[in-house]
């Protein structure tokens, strides 16, 4: 509320002084605009958990060149079993999926192009036990 009366009284107070942005300085606010959005659009994902928790995922996917990149590390809790990541996504209208295990601490990376959607889940003690939740990452 206290957001809105300020923009108000700032906008009240341009209006009787006279002063406005001119167009220059209106394109450069909206060209900074344009690079936070993506710079904030980065792409990271935190901690993908298995439903049990023993085993999550975190990385980051980002596009570049019409080519989209993830990078993503994987952390098993307990020793024994191993954790599974999931990765599902859309490619000219096709789903696809694949799955890289591990035992302990790893680190993968995997590309494509023309993939419009991307998902992950995190499995442990098995390809389909204990499997957590899916998310979008892309």
């Amino acid at each position: 509320m206290r957001k809105t009366f300020a923009i108000a009284a700032l906008a009240g107070s341009m209006a009787v002084t006279g002063v406005a942005l001119s167009p220059a300085a209106q394109a450069t606010t909206t060209a900074t605009t344009a690079t936070t959005a993506t710079v904030t659009s980065s792409g990271d994902w935190g901690k993908v958990f298995s439903s049990d928790r023993k085993a999550y995922t975190f990385g980051k996917t980002w596009k570049r060149h019409g080519k989209v990149f993830t990078k993503w590390y994987g952390v098993d809790k307990r020793g024994g079993k191993k954790g599974w990541v999931w990765f599902e996504y859309y490619k000219n209208g096709n789903r696809h999926r694949f799955t890289k295990a591990w035992d302990g601490k790893v680190v993968g990376a995997w590309s494509g192009r023309g993939i419009t959607k991307v998902y992950t889940f995190t499995c442990w003690a098995g390809k389909f036990d204990n499997c957590g939740r899916k998310y979008r990452i892309f």
